[in-house]
This record gives C-alpha cells, sequence and structure tokens, in this order.
C-alpha cells in the first residue's frame, strides 16, 4: 500500500468510505438495481428528474446546500444515498422518514453543525464524519437503529455521555473525526465507546498531538489512528493515550497513519507496543525528524508477530547507519516489512534472529546487504525488489547461511550474470525464486538453485535456453514471457515441468519438440508471440489444439499469425493451408498422376477421332503446297482450266457419266474426271490438289458409296481447305442417295459439318422435277470465264 507524502486525513477516511461504497454499489449492480450517478455536476439543489425506481444515488461532490423533505421522499426504494463533500449545514432526518429501506447514508465532508432526529430504522451505515458539529452527533433516536453496522462522527469537543445513547448497541466499526479538537488546558476529559470492532481515530493534520482524552473501549480488535505529529516533548502524551486504548486483550491491529515523529519517539512507541497484545503493527507515510542517536533498543518477548513500515521519509542527513538499522535488525517478529524507504543497507542480527518473513521493497540496498550473515536462520522469505542490486553470483552467495529460506524475489533490479565461470553457489532450500525485470542473459540458467520449483525469469534479455546447463529436475513452474526467445524449450533439462509462460517472445516457428518431451505440462501461455503461419507452424497448431482450454491460455485469441502480410491478424485455429502445398513428395507425385492421366486422355481423344488420318492429310498438303512454290510464277498464273472438279465413288460413275457430264457439258461448261483428266507420273494426291486447283467449281456426289470412299474423302477434305484458303464458294453438294448421319464414320466428320452448314441439291427421282435440279446446278456458272487448256483459251 502506497500514501502520498503528506495528505491529509480527510482524504484518508474519504478512501476508505469510497471503497465502501463503490463495493455496495458492486453489489446492487449485480442485483440489476438502478444506481444514478450525479457527482461533480455542480449541482446547488437535489435535481428534481431523478428516476422514481432509483436504488443508488450519488450527489458527492456538489454545492448542495440543504435538503428538503421533498427532495428525496419519492423515492420509496432508494438503499444507498451519498451525499459527501456537500454545503449543508443543517439537516432534519425526517426527510428520510419515506426511505423505507435506506442503508447507507454518507454526509460526511459537510457543513453540518445541527441535526433534527428521526429514527430510519433501516440504517446500516451512517456517516456524519468531517463536520462542524461542537459535541458529537448522536440523538436518542440513534439508539433504535439495531441494523447499524459503522458510524462516523466529528466533534471539536467530547463528553464522557456524549455516545451514551447507542452504548448498547453493536457495531463493526467507529470513524470519529477529532480533527477540529482543541483540547480545555490540562484537563483530561473521557469517553465511554460503543461496543465495535474497528475503531478509527482522525486527529488535526500538521498539529502536534496534544489530546488528552481517555478513550475506553471493549472488545476492540482493530485500531488506526491518523494524523500523529510527534516530538520528544510530547511523545508521553501520545503514549498515554494509547494506554487505555490498547489495554484490552482482543486488540490484534493497530495502524498508524501519517506519522511524523522522531526517532527517540519512534523507538519509545515501539518499546510500548511491544509487551502489549497487538500482533500486527502497521505504519504508513511515516516522517523522521530530529536527530538519530543511539536508543534503548532491548525488545522484550512479545505476541507481536508482524511489522509493516510503508512509504517512510528521513529528514535527518547526517546520522549513524548503525543505530538506525540495529533497531529493526534486533526485532525479535516473524515478519519484518520496510518499504519504499531510503535505506542503503540493513544489518545482519547480532544473535539468531526470529524472521521468518523479511521484505525490503523499493529500497536502495547493494549486493552488500546480508553478506556472510549466518544469523538468519529462521527465514523463509526474503523480498528484496525494486533494490540496487547488480551481481546475482553475490546474491546467491547470501543466501548461502540461510538453510529455511523457500522464496527469493530478486525482482525489479539489475541483476547480470556474465562475469563468472561455473555455477553458482545457492542454499538448495529455495523452491520460489523471482527474478523478473532485470537484466539476465542466457547465462542466468548456469546460476540457479538447484531445487528451485517456481522461477520467474520474465522480462529480462533471454534470447535462448541453452541445452548444457545444471538439470533442474524439480521445477515445475518456468516462466520466460517478455523475452527473446525464438522456440520453445524442451525437458531434457527440466524434466518436472507443468506450468510454462513464454507469451510475449520472438516464437515464429515453434518447434514441436516441447509436447514430445514436456509430458508433463498442464498449463502453457505461448500466446502474443510473431507466428509466421507457414507449413512447419501446422504441427504447432494442431499439437495445441489438442489440448484443452485449460491447458492452453488465452487459446485462441492470444495465438495470431504475424506473417506473412496476407494472414496478419488471423488467429492459428482459422489458419489452413492445403495439404498437398505442404508435401513436397505429395505434389510430384500428384503432378505426375495428372501429367500421365492428360497423356493418356489426349492420345485417347486422338485415337478416336482419327487425328493421325488428319496429320497425314496435313502432311500431304504442306508437301504439295511447298512443291507448288517451285513452279515458276509464270506457271502459277494460268487461268482456270475448268468449270468444275467433279468427285465421285467408283459405284456412282454411272449416274456421272449418264447423267450429270451430258447435262452440264451441253451448255459448254468443262468438267475435269479424274480418270480423263489426270496426268500419269503424278501420285493420286498431287492430281487431287492439281485439279481442284484448276476448276472454278467442285461438284461432290454424295452417297453411301462416297461416304465408304477413302478418296472421295481426300478430295472433299482439299476442296474445304481451298474454301478457306481463297473464301470462294467453290463447293456444289450433290445428294444422289440418302445418307444417315450414323452411317458417316466419326473422321469424317467434314463432312457432317457440311451437310449440316450447306444446302446441298438432291437428285429428283421424279423426272418432272430434273429440269429444276439442272437449273439449279447450271445458276452456279454464272460467271463468264476463260478458261486455258492447253494454251487454248476457252471462253463461256
Amino acid at each position: 500500500m502506497t500514501e502520498d507524502k503528506e495528505p491529509t486525513a480527510r482524504n484518508v477516511c474519504f478512501i476508505s468510505v469510497v471503497a465502501l461504497i463503490i463495493g455496495n454499489i458492486i453489489q446492487l449492480s449485480g442485483e440489476h438495481e438502478f444506481a444514478v450517478d450525479m457527482s461533480r455536476r455542480r449541482l446547488t439543489w437535489v435535481p428534481k428528474d431523478i428516476p422514481p425506481k432509483t436504488k443508488t444515488l450519488d450527489l458527492s461532490h456538489n454545492y448542495i446546500s440543504e435538503l428538503e423533505n421533498s427532495d428525496i421522499s419519492f423515492l420509496t426504494g432508494l438503499k444507498v444515498l451519498i451525499l459527501s463533500h456537500n454545503r449543508i449545514q443543517q439537516l432534519d432526518f425526517s426527510a428520510f422518514q419515506f426511505n423505507w429501506d435506506l442503508e447507507y447514508l454518507d454526509l460526511s465532508h459537510n457543513q453540518l453543525r445541527k441535526l433534527s432526529c428521526h429514527p430510519v430504522m433501516s440504517l446500516k451505515h451512517l456517516d456524519l464524519s468531517f463536520n462542524d458539529f461542537d459535541s458529537l452527533p448522536v440523538c436518542k433516536e440513534f439508539g433504535n437503529l439495531t441494523q447499524l453496522d459503522f458510524l462516523g462522527l466529528s466533534a471539536t469537543r467530547l463528553q464522557q455521555l456524549d455516545l451514551l445513547p447507542i452504548g448498547h448497541l453493536h457495531l463493526s466499526g467507529i470513524l470519529l473525526d477529532l480533527e477540529g479538537y482543541s483540547a480545555k488546558g490540562n484537563e483530561i476529559e473521557s469517553l465511554q465507546m460503543p461496543i465495535t470492532k474497528k475503531l478509527q481515530l482522525v486527529f488535526p493534520p500538521n498539529s502536534l498531538f496534544s489530546v488528552q482524552v481517555i478513550i475506553r473501549v471493549n472488545t476492540l480488535e482493530f485500531l488506526e489512528l491518523a494524523n500523529i505529529k510527534l516530538n520528544d516533548m510530547n511523545c508521553d502524551i501520545f503514549i498515554k493515550f494509547l494506554t487505555e486504548l490498547t489495554r484490552g486483550p482482543t486488540l490484534l491491529n493497530f495502524a498508524l497513519k501519517h506519522v511524523e515523529t522522531t526517532w527517540k519517539c519512534l523507538v519509545n512507541i515501539f518499546q510500548f507496543l511491544w509487551p502489549k497484545p497487538v500482533e500486527y503493527l502497521n505504519i504508513y507515510n511515516l516522517t523522521i525528524v530530529g536527530e538519530i542517536r543511539k536508543e534503548n533498543s532491548t525488545y522484550s518477548t512479545t505476541t507481536l508477530k508482524a511489522l509493516k513500515i510503508e512509504d517512510v521519509t528521513n529528514r535527518v542527513f547526517l546520522f549513524s547507519q548503525n543505530e538506525l538499522y540495529t533497531v529493526f535488525s534486533e526485532m525479535n517478529v516473524m515478519m519484518l516489512t520496510i518499504s519504499n524507504t531510503p535505506f542503503i543497507h540493513m544489518l545482519c542480527p547480532q544473535t539468531p534472529s526470529t524472521f521468518k518473513f523479511l521484505n525490503f521493497t523499493h529500497n536502495v540496498f547493494t549486493d552488500s546487504v546480508f553478506e556472510n550473515c549466518s544469523t538468519l536462520v529462521r527465514l523463509e522469505t526474503l523480498i528484496l525488489q525494486k533494490n540496487g542490486l547488480k551481481d546475482l553470483f553475490k546474491v546467491g552467495l547470501m543466501t548461502k547461511h540461510m538453510p529455511s529460506l523457500e522464496t527469493l524475489d530478486l525482482s525489479w533490479n539489475s541483476l547480470e550474470f556474465n562475469r563468472h565461470e561455473g555455477n553458482c553457489v545457492w542454499v538448495e532450500s529455495i523452491v520460489v525464486l523471482n527474478l523478473s525485470s532485470n537484466m539476465l542473459t542466457d547465462s542466468v540458467f548456469r546460476c540457479l538453485p538447484p531445487r528451485v520449483k517456481v522461477l520467474n525469469l520474465q522480462d529480462n534479455k533471454i534470447k535462448s535456453i541453452p541445452e548444457q546447463i545444471r538439470k533442474l529436475e524439480a521445477l515445475q513452474e518456468l516462466n520466460v514471457a517478455f523475452n527473446s526467445l525464438t522456440d520453445l524449450p524442451e525437458c531434457g533439462t527440466f524434466s518436472s515441468l507443468s506450468i510454462l509462460l513464454i507469451d510475449h517472445n520472438s516464437l515464429s516457428n515453434p518447434s514441436t519438440g516441447f509436447f514430445s518431451s514436456c509430458q508433463k505440462i498442464r498449463s502453457l501461455q505461448a500466446g502474443n508471440n510473431p507466428f509466421h503461419c507457414s507449413c512447419e507452424l501446422r504441427e504447432f497448431i494442431k499439437s495445441v489444439g489438442q489440448l484443452s482450454s485449460d491447458e492452453v491460455k488465452d487459446w485462441p485469441a492470444s495465438y495470431q499469425c504475424a506473417y506473412p502480410d496476407s494472414y496478419e491478424g488471423t488467429t492459428l485455429k482459422d489458419f489452413h493451408m492445403p495439404p498437398l502445398s505442404c508435401n513436397t513428395t505429395l505434389l510430384i507425385v500428384t503432378i505426375g498422376v495428372t501429367l500421365l492421366v492428360l497423356a493418356v486422355t489426349v492420345t485417347s481423344l486422338c485415337i478416336y477421332l482419327d487425328l493421325p488420318w488428319y496429320l497425314r492429310m496435313i502432311c500431304q498438303w504442306t508437301r504439295t503446297r511447298h512443291r507448288a512454290r517451285n513452279i515458276p510464277l509464270e506457271e502459277l498464273q494460268r487461268n482456270l482450266q475448268f468449270h468444275a472438279f467433279v468427285s465421285y465413288s467408283e459405284h456412282d460413275s454411272v449416274w456421272v457419266k449418264r447423267e450429270l457430264l451430258p447435262n452440264l457439258e451441253k451448255e459448254g461448261i468443262k468438267i475435269c474426271l479424274h480418270e480423263r483428266n489426270f496426268l500419269a507420273g503424278k501420285s493420286i494426291i498431287e492430281n487431287i490438289i492439281s485439279c481442284i486447283e484448276k476448276s472454278y467449281k467442285s461438284i461432290f456426289v454424295l452417297s453411301p458409296n462416297f461416304v465408304q470412299s477413302e478418296w472421295c474423302h481426300y478430295e472433299l477434305y482439299f476442296a474445304h481447305h481451298k474454301l478457306f484458303l481463297k473464301g470462294s464458294d467453290n463447293l456444289i453438294l450433290i445428294l444422289l442417295e440418302p445418307i444417315s448421319q450414323n452411317s458417316i464414320p466419326s473422321k469424317y466428320h467434314k463432312l457432317k459439318a457440311l451437310m449440316a452448314q450447306r444446302t446441298y441439291l438432291e437428285w429428283p427421282t421424279e423426272k418432272g422435277k430434273r429440269g429444276l435440279f439442272w437449273a439449279n446446278i447450271r445458276a452456279a456458272f454464272n460467271m463468264k470465264l476463260t478458261l486455258d487448256s492447253e494454251n487454248n483459251d476457252v471462253k463461256t
């Protein structure tokens, strides 16, 4: 607990009250009750628009000067009313007569001088402290508050019977504000307190203690005094004041807050309290003034178990360090806490000490503290956090003569271990070691107690855990969070490890060896690391995913991808990569099988579509065209020699010779037939191409016989090429006999396409229709052509 250096008692008590208020409000909120906060609104009166169902109303820190009966009478369900830190000067308790459920009423820190009483039977907490009452504001009606648990009062003078109306009540706490108290010369006043467990007395700040009041209280368990200013002259007055308060055997806890005293008076207070029944003595915000000299600090047998001194200011600059530290080192208590002080050292007790717990947090101790100290044989817990320790090796040596030491806290120092070879020397009894927030590196693992069970190395400069280190077989909990570790440790060295905290490090692709070697792990905290989401991380994700939420802390929210950018922010639980992209062997096999299937498929399609036949045709065409390029230019430029080339099956030659030729040639149409116009010495393919090239049109006589003729299909193929190469409409299809599409072989898909896309002429079986048939054919030869036949021009 840390307080301001010079706060007033008003703030102290207000903090206590606020804490209780918050507790009540939280409880009310948990019960779904309605709370209204109108604090710090500069209000001068109670607003009229407060919801009628309000249970908790906070009007503190405003400028309200009076409370009318009608202000809150409509809030019949009100339980908590906070009116502290306002300007109310007088109050009639009848204003609360309709608030039958009112339990908590805070009127502290106002300007109240007068009360008009009315019983509010439901009250459990009533605070009238830090007001301007002359005498204690206790009405006889307060005696009927049988549920009252806490009462805060203030007065400038005290009378013995002031609290008589509530003398029969049993309270948990009484706060008595005596900031405005003024003593009547040397007259000693007395006050009988009702039965209470806790008594808080607040004296005038910045004034020498002069209260001469005998306060009697029975069954007191906790006593707290605030604003104590002492010197060597009035120290006896304060000790006399304590005599009656500390008389009872039930007083176990005694606290002093905001104390300014001389060193001599402080030692006298210790000597006075030592034989008392007090078990726990706490001093907060202690200021030492005057001078520090040797005092009689012989401690008698005591029931005191623990002394805690927090926030010490020493205004004495020249003094003997030994005189100061001896007073504390020779105390015969079990627990001693001196924190947030300017102490630079602590002496080793001269005789075997009773200390079991020492807490010297936030001092200026160096590595030489307790050096070669062999009298702390009972010490079990030593806390030295936030000091000036630098050398871990020396600190280890310090513990050598502390055979009972189990817990050692060295956090928030500047400890290093880089200058010594070999292992450190530690007492083997240490089981809990806190080395967090230091400057330790990887070498710290060569300087650890051999039987440590709980090790905290958080917030250091550790980059890796070396493999060749002393085995810590007893280690059960390891905290290495906020370091620079790049991988999870394996448990070959930590065979008993069950709890690991390694969050906020540099883990990107942690290995999975941790899970196989650390079989006893029951809690892992490895979130908030820069995980690189790739194939290598899948095994880690799988291993973590198999653990329960109790075993993996903050999963999955704190486990997110940092790299690559495309996955940044994605939780590891939602990160997935296809197995194919992460397995090279599987990828090669898959590609090979795919290519094999593709090759088989293409080969099958080629065979099914007779691609070899088409390839041969393209080869023949290419070779013929190649030969044509070697013919002289003047020969290539000759005119056409025929009007039409006729392609037909040998089985249909009778119809060609009897019907087709006579009807066309009589009209002057010159026909090219293979049997009379093919040149000897040339291949059949060359003759076909030549005749087609020298003919204006190509006539195809289609029939089932045509379909069965391969040569006919060659002729159709090359004629179709001419159609596309020259862009001319040179094909005339004559359907001599019907052809079924199913009867056309698949390799003759061009024939199927032509019959589906082009208009063909059907040979009519009726003679009356044949005249129109021949007219249509002759119409295809309507151009006047000059034919060159053996160098003789033929005109049509």
